[in-house]
């Protein structure tokens, strides 16, 4: 059987680093699994160096890239450690790259690195990833609409191909999504929401993007269980975004 290289996806850093990693055995990619019900197994970025590493036997490096969303590591081991060698603090760089994932840690294995000099190019790929946002939000809203129509999937796979062009594989990892977002919301991440900001904060509060990416839930999980712990005033806001225990 002949296995189709996966195409490199556009996206941000947030979605790489806080979405759910899948392991998928034999020739099958893993991927991690968006919100938007995206699987992504290699990714596409643009972002700016913000820390670089080399161990002492030159076996393993890796540099931190940040996008304005979140911060990813590049791991290199052995073999590909070149392609970190000559990179700077401060460059902005486009990387393609297969998603990893190793103690818990969502991080990138680079396939090709290129610096980029023009800052229209970073523009252009923000807006490119924002067009694929909202038409996976566009494939989710119809596909949650209409599977409250049609309880029969094949049914439903035929009928939303038909009419709204969306194919198996989106129908698919949408599915996907949605299975993995309802088994979450059945368990209670209120006591890890609430020891996490309680250890992140030094006196001053924790802004609300910052607990999403230590917990390391989906959004939409996150924003359900963040609603309730503001409503039964276990949490509140001391400024717009920022938390603190009551």
């Amino acid at each position: 059987m002949e296995i189709k290289r996966q195409t490199a996806i556009k996206t941000r850093i947030s979605d790489i680093v806080n979405s759910k990693f899948i392991k998928k055995e034999g020739l099958e990619p893993s991927y991690v699994l968006t919100d938007l019900g995206q699987r992504i197994s290699r990714a596409k970025i643009v972002g700016i160096v913000t820390d670089k590493f080399f161990n002492d036997s030159n076996s393993f490096s890796s540099i931190t890239i940040d996008d304005g969303t979140g911060a990813v590591r590049i791991k290199a081991f052995q073999d590909n450690i070149d392609m970190l060698q000559n990179l700077e603090i401060g460059n902005l760089l486009m990387i393609i790259g297969r998603v990893r994932e190793y103690a818990e840690e969502n991080y990138i294995s680079p396939e090709a690195i290129k610096s980029i000099a023009n800052p229209n190019y970073e523009l252009l790929h923000k807006v490119e990833i924002l067009d694929n946002i909202l038409e996976n939000r566009k494939f989710l809203e119809i596909v949650n609409r209409e599977k409250e129509k049609i309880s029969d999937l094949n049914e439903l796979k035929n009928y939303l191909n038909n009419e709204f062009g969306i194919g198996e594989q989106i129908f698919e990892s949408i599915l996907e999504s949605m299975n993995e977002s309802e088994r979450m919301k059945d368990n209670d991440y209120k006591p890890l929401l609430i020891s996490t900001l309680k250890k992140m904060d030094e006196g001053n509060g924790v802004e609300i993007i910052k607990l999403l990416k230590e917990v390391r839930l989906p959004a939409d999980v996150f924003n359900d269980i963040l609603s309730n712990l503001l409503e039964e005033g276990v949490f509140y806001e001391s400024m717009p975004g920022v938390l603190k225990l009551a």
